[in-house]
């Protein structure tokens, strides 16, 4: 007998409540917005299962602040009120994402938590996890109710998984981009390299080629046959070279290798520089780069083959020289003998470069060698002209036919007189005076330079004394200021740490109690207010500090002490705030450490500045205090190190300046006014000693102040 079937009035409900939610699951499998699924998840909570208003915010990874994604039942206003920090407890919400389970809340723990006003709501993680690390954001929903309460249980698992898929896609995207970007400007820096660049393996197949390289060792099917003959041989001898340098200089090495062009089929000759690297993924290979020295070879040759020749040239010339020598006694000048009409009978060399047309020679040598010859017969008329007189004189524009340059020269002639007292010939030497009026000039130009150098060193020097003087000036204004600058700032300080000094006392007053008991938020605000104040405070006395240490005012005094007392103090002063940033502490201290005579106070006043830095900057982690001896100075070292976030290297001497922190954005993660390092340096300088630092960003720093054992005052 068969079974009755259960009421359509029964299944309905149950029916359509499946199929909704296979509906919304199968939209959100479709969506790769994030904004889009969350929009959707809402709407069909508000539709489904009677949620009046429900807001989907989602946790920034970088930030770790919970943000709206998408709402219904809100204004958009509503909206931006819900921009909460995970790590805030206090807050219903951020204490709700830190739960594995749905929290309700009802109307007094939800006053003005919830972003849709004052009022009993329920708060779901996205996903529904034991494990914080894993939830991406919250849902909210309000009015509670059972049947809310399990669809909002089914949508921020279901939700919460697609969430975390397309935040992990979205980081796989972004991890690929930067990877094809950074490959993409590998292969644009190798390619503008003008040299083949190749990355090979130790077979000497290629990885990574520049196109120089491709033109010599990369062909296509397309190609010729001999275009392909020449790529294959130039691999293997490619191949063979590397293979030798692997086994005789697996070190960087320089070789020569002999390659051809696979255009032209002539060689080339290219200065190979290989050099071992090894990948982690790709194992052993080789970066190797080629430089074409075919031309400065064929350049060599060609030097030492002219070097011979000169070599041969030079012999001819010495050995002419020295017959010429024998005839005209190492006579430089040009030498010439006339008739009595001008005609040129006998010359020396010299004396031929000005006179003569050599062979094949050009019309303008022809022309100056003929303008030469003339101005030479003028002035040869001008010695019969001169009388009795057996020698003559004078200057003669000449030009020398080679260089095409005027060339100016003293010309002596005399006469050479027969038995009879008739003139049978002239005798004329040329002497070049180029070199005399060269240096003429130059001792005029000399002359008029070293007046008008010394007139610039009179204007020079007067304009230094009038500058020295401004400067004198200048300088004591600025000293002038800066005594006006500290008494001015540590008169203000004063001024305001009285009525700060009364606003911490009224506030403290009342934190206790003593006009009467106050509300939570109340307390909450004073609180606050406390807090500002004692960091308005501390500002206010570093200022206050740095006046009095400018002004020479601040007091030292000395005395003997141990090192890990001061140590142990310092820890538990800051053991609150290491706590509040769940770090953890140690200490390292040197078996034998002698007492330290020092100003105690401004010891411990670096030190615990230090601290304190090292616990601001260090998000998670831990610090350590050290302290040593160092005997050949005579130093005592105390040394703070964590493992925060760093100090840029460009940034290690601008922190330690006024008013100055490695970040001087308005936007500033860490707040401050950059007085303390700044005070520190100044203190360990008033001690007689110095603080060094070492960072490096993302691996922690160390600051070391180091101090005399023995303090002077």
């Amino acid at each position: 007998m068969a079974r009755p079937a259960p009421s359509s009035a029964a299944q309905r409900p149950v029916e359509s409540s499946a199929l909704a939610r296979l509906a919304l699951a199968e939209q959100l499998i479709a969506s790769d917005d994030s904004t889009e699924c969350a929009q959707r998840a809402v709407d069909w909570l508000a539709q489904h299962a009677g949620a009046k208003a429900v807001v989907c915010a989602l946790l920034d990874p970088e930030t770790h602040e919970l943000r709206p994604l998408a709402g219904s039942g809100v204004t958009p206003a509503q909206l931006k009120r819900l921009t909460v920090h995970r790590d805030e407890e206090a807050h219903p919400i951020a204490f709700a994402l830190s739960r594995s389970a749905p929290i309700v809340f009802d109307n007094g723990k939800a006053r003005a938590a919830a972003p849709f006003g004052p009022g009993p709501f329920i708060a779901v993680p996205l996903p529904v996890d034991e494990r914080p690390e894993a939830r991406v954001g919250i849902l909210l929903a309000t009015p509670p109710s059972p049947a809310l309460d399990r669809a909002a249980r089914w949508l921020a698992d279901v939700l919460g998984q697609k969430l975390v898929h397309l935040r992990a896609a979205r980081r796989l995207m972004d991890s690929e981009h930067r990877l094809q970007r950074d490959r993409d400007f590998l292969l644009s820096v190798i390619n503008s390299v003008p040299d083949p660049v190749l990355l090979t393996d130790t077979e000497g197949r290629i990885i990574i080629s520049n196109t120089r390289a491709d033109a010599l060792f990369v062909t296509r099917e397309e190609q010729s046959e001999g275009r392909q003959r020449a790529v294959a041989l130039n691999n293997m001898l490619f191949s063979a070279a590397l293979s030798r340098q692997a086994i005789d200089e697996p070190e960087a090495a320089r070789r020569e290798l002999l390659l051809v062009n696979p255009t032209e089929g002539s060689d080339l000759l290219f200065e190979l520089l290989s050099a071992t690297v090894q990948h982690p993924r790709e194992g052993t290979g080789f970066v190797s780069v080629l430089r074409n020295v075919t031309d400065l070879r064929a350049a060599t040759e060609q030097i030492e083959e002219n070097y011979r020749k000169l070599k041969i040239a030079e012999a001819d010339v010495r050995a002419e020289r020295d017959r010429l020598d024998l005839i005209i006694d190492s006579v430089a000048d040009p030498i010439l003998v006339t008739d009595p009409s001008g005609k040129i009978l006998l010359m020396n060399t010299p004396g031929e470069r000005l006179f003569t047309v050599p062979e094949g020679s050009t019309d303008e040598l022809q022309r100056a060698v003929r303008t030469n010859d003339a101005h030479f017969t003028s002035f040869v008329s001008n010695v019969f002209l001169s009388g009795t007189s057996a020698r003559f004189r004078g200057e003669i524009g000449l030009t020398d036919p080679e260089a095409n340059r005027p060339l100016p020269v003293e010309a002596i002639s005399g006469k050479v007189m027969s038995e009879h007292g008739e003139v049978t010939a002239v005798v004329t030497i040329l002497h070049d005076r180029t070199e005399a009026l060269e240096k003429a000039r130059l001792y005029e130009q000399l002359e008029r330079a070293s007046k008008e150098l010394q007139e610039k060193v009179r204007e020079a020097t007067a304009e230094l004394v009038r500058r020295n003087e401004l400067l004198q000036r200048q300088a004591i204004e600025l000293e002038q200021a800066s005594q006006l600058k500290s008494q001015f700032l540590a008169n203000m300080s004063h001024e305001f740490r009285t009525p700060l000094n009364a606003i911490l006392g009224y506030t403290s007053m009342l934190l206790q109690g003593v006009n009467g008991e106050m509300t939570a938020p109340q307390k909450r605000n004073l609180a606050r207010v406390d807090s500002n104040a004692k960091h308005l405070l501390n500002i206010i006395n570093d200022l206050l500090d740095i006046s009095r240490i400018e002004a020479g005012k601040m007091p030292l005094h000395l005395e003997q002490f141990e090192v890990p007392t001061l140590v142990g103090e310092l820890l538990a002063e800051v053991e609150p705030l290491i706590q509040k940033a769940r770090l953890s502490a140690s200490t390292e201290l040197a078996f034998e450490l002698p007492p330290l005579s020092s100003d105690r106070q401004k010891v411990k006043q670096i030190v615990l500045n230090l601290l304190t830095n090292a616990i601001k900057f260090t998000p998670d982690g831990a610090i350590r205090v050290s302290a040593g001896y160092d005997p050949d100075r005579d130093e005592v070292t105390i040394s703070v190190s964590d493992t925060g976030i760093g100090i840029a290297e460009n940034d290690q001497q601008k922190i330690f300046e006024d008013f100055r922190q490695a970040d001087d954005s308005v936007t500033r993660q860490y707040g401050g006014a950059g007085l303390g390092l700044s005070i520190c340096r100044r203190l360990s300088n008033m001690l007689g000693g110095r603080i060094a630092v070492e960072s490096k960003v993302g691996a922690g720093s160390t600051f070391t102040l180091r101090v005399p054992r023995q303090g002077r005052r």
